[in-house]
């Protein structure tokens, strides 16, 4: 059955507030793998623009002494070069991990704060994780 205006104004607040923790608890698993992964990429791109003379030119000793500006110019294109890939190996380490996990399942559906006694996902599927069912064999997932 419907709920009354008030009761469903308090529910959405509810749900909008959950699902946004949800959102963002992604959020920031995926900006921690990709931190991680692209680290490399980061310091290589650093280190060439800051050491180029026409970027920063810093006065650091490495830079006066290993980096010129030809082996700035190779850090910088080396740098952008392996960042393809590396951004496919976080992509696919994330989406693995939210799949294991099944961070995707922990949205509720908006009809929650619309209806009385319409379950939290979450419980119908057997837990937050998922972790009180056995795991669906039949379901596959590309990455």
């Amino acid at each position: 059955e419907p709920r009354s205006a008030w009761c469903c104004l308090a529910w959405t607040l509810v749900v909008v507030t959950m699902n946004s923790l949800v959102f963002f608890m992604n959020l920031l698993l995926m900006f921690v793998i990709f931190t991680i992964v692209l680290l490399p990429t980061i310091v290589v791109v650093y280190f060439g623009f800051q050491c180029h003379s026409r970027v920063l030119h810093s006065s650091a000793r490495y830079c006066r002494s290993i980096l010129d500006d030809n082996s700035s110019s190779a850090l910088i294109i080396l740098g952008f070069v392996i960042m393809s890939p590396l951004i496919v190996v976080a992509m696919a380490i994330y989406c693995s991990l939210a799949r294991r996990l099944h961070l995707f399942m922990c949205f509720q559906p908006y009809s929650r704060a619309v209806y009385k006694g319409v379950k939290w996902r979450w419980y119908e599927e057997g837990g937050l994780c998922s972790c009180a069912k056995g795991w669906n064999t039949e379901v596959k997932a590309w990455v």
